[in-house]
């Protein structure tokens, strides 16, 4: 789900997909909590979804550090890692998925800026250009990488329908 989808529908959507086989009670929810994020993580803790969330908040900051059950993270070690994995053939992308052509161009639209007093910015900045999908499988690969139980490109988890 992209775009303007009311939260409510992605707390239902979420809570489908992780009580589904392989992932009920195997898995862990990490979401951007970046912005207007703190409430949906609230939501997603009230539908008892059977599984760990972490949430990210997404920094401009130099290193990753956590307090009070958020990670803060920043915005462009994330998608190094994402660009790391995807050289070392770690994640793979398969040209067939509709998906995965947007994963691509989203990532070529990826730069870094200097955002004046705010200082380096990071992320999709030409007119409606989006970084949905970079920032989801970041974070999903940074979770990986950090060797925390759970499914990590082990088998198909059948989502791709």
């Amino acid at each position: 789900m992209r775009w303007g989808t009311p939260y409510p529908n992605v707390v239902e959507r979420v809570r489908a997909v992780v009580r589904t086989k392989p992932l009920v009670g195997q898995c862990t929810v990490v979401m951007d909590a970046t912005g207007v994020g703190a409430p949906v993580v609230d939501m997603l803790r009230r539908a008892q979804l059977g599984c760990g969330i972490e949430p990210v908040i997404l920094t401009g900051g130099e290193w990753a550090s956590q307090a009070d059950g958020f990670w803060f993270v920043p915005k462009q070690d994330l998608v190094a890692g994402l660009r790391v994995m995807l050289e070392k053939r770690e994640l793979g992308l398969t040209v067939k998925l509709a998906a995965s052509r947007l994963l691509v161009k989203e990532m070529a639209e990826m730069e870094s800026w200097q955002g004046g007093r705010h200082g380096l910015k990071f992320g999709a900045r030409r007119e409606g250009a989006h970084d949905d999908l970079v920032m989801a499988s970041a974070l999903a690969c940074w979770r990986a990488r950090r060797r925390a139980p759970g499914i990590w490109g082990t088998k198909s988890l059948g989502l791709s329908h």
